[in-house]
């Protein structure tokens, strides 16, 4: 790339950047070029992942302005959290945001105070981040910018996704409405114009998006409270159970200090064991989480998840049984 695009390429980041909507006719005036070279640069800027959008309305271009900060003043109390939160995240550099995250972080560092700089260092270096397992994203990235251009834009989207509901790939239009991080993925919360409801669809199983040029009109508001409700985790089932359960002595501990759900409430006995309560959209997902504390829970109620368990267990034994010989 010569000297002279570079700087028409700055020069258009801060047309567009100015608070304006700028046409394509105004843009290749200000530039002094064609319509046909402003288009080009616009192109290089979606492949460097620079949000500019149009308006439909006005018929202009602009840059998010929420794409580059203006500069903060951070304590050290604050830059300290930054950069032990995101700067050590580098093993995480391929889920969206946290790789982010990381070079922001690298920003921050290199601009602070030598001395507080080397102060913030001497301290990072005896603190450790580890998250939990993650999904790989390897490619998510992409999906992940794209689809929160979309959202923005309010743009149709046609995926061909592979679906473990289905149990194979779907071609699929939706109209995306929010992204959602939960446990260890990036979600979309998307209208399925196929299932004719508002569908969870997991980024890595992503093999094909396409933003088209349609705009949707959103139907109601889309939040992760609306949309898993009292789920265990994000798979509601449609049927509400009242949930007992009796935790060991030895692992009571550990099952009350994590707000595993927002209903849930404990009550500890005189031995040091623990009865825990939740009010739980379907009996899927805790009973995998139930079987994860072995023998040291108990199903006291309901019925159906105490059955479920018995029977997942005693799936488990006979695996281990009809293994034995060999």
């Amino acid at each position: 790339m010569n000297v002279s695009r570079i700087y028409r390429l700055l020069r258009l980041v801060t047309l567009l950047q100015s608070g304006r909507n700028y046409t394509a006719h105004e843009l290749a005036e200000e530039l002094q070029v064609s319509r046909r070279t402003v288009f080009r640069d616009l192109n290089a800027l979606e492949m460097a992942h620079i949000p500019y959008y149009y308006d439909a309305a006005t018929h202009g271009y602009r840059i998010s302005p929420h794409f580059f900060l203006q500069p903060v003043n951070l304590t050290l109390g604050e830059s300290l959290a930054i950069l032990a939160l995101t700067g050590r995240l580098q093993s995480e550099s391929s889920v969206p945001l946290l790789s982010e995250g990381a070079r922001a972080a690298a920003k921050l560092e290199s601009i602070l105070p030598p001395s507080i700089r080397e102060h913030v260092g001497s301290i990072i270096d005896q603190l450790s981040v580890r998250l939990g397992p993650m999904a790989k994203h390897d490619g998510a990235n992409k999906y992940f910018d794209q689809l929160a251009g979309a959202i923005i834009r309010k743009n149709v989207c046609k995926m061909q996704y592979d679906s473990f509901y289905e149990g194979k790939s779907i071609n699929v239009t939706v109209h995306p409405r929010r992204l959602v991080f939960m446990r260890r993925a990036w979600y979309v919360l998307a209208w399925s114009l196929m299932h004719k409801e508002i569908r969870t669809f997991k980024l890595v199983r992503i093999e094909q998006l396409e933003v088209t040029k349609r705009e949707f009109t959103p139907r109601g508001d889309v939040t992760p409270e609306l949309h898993f409700g009292n789920a265990w985790a994000m798979i509601p089932e449609g049927k509400m159970y009242k949930v007992h359960l009796h935790f060991t002595p030895k692992v009571a501990g550990n099952a009350a200090e994590v707000q595993w759900h927002s209903s849930q409430r404990v009550e500890w006995n005189e031995d040091g064991s623990l009865e825990f309560f939740a009010d739980v959209d379907g009996i899927g997902e805790i009973s995998w989480w139930v079987l994860g504390y072995g023998d040291q829970v108990k199903v006291i109620s309901p019925k159906p998840l105490a059955n479920r368990v018995a029977k997942m267990a005693d799936n488990i034994r006979k695996q281990y049984c009809d293994g034995a010989g060999r």
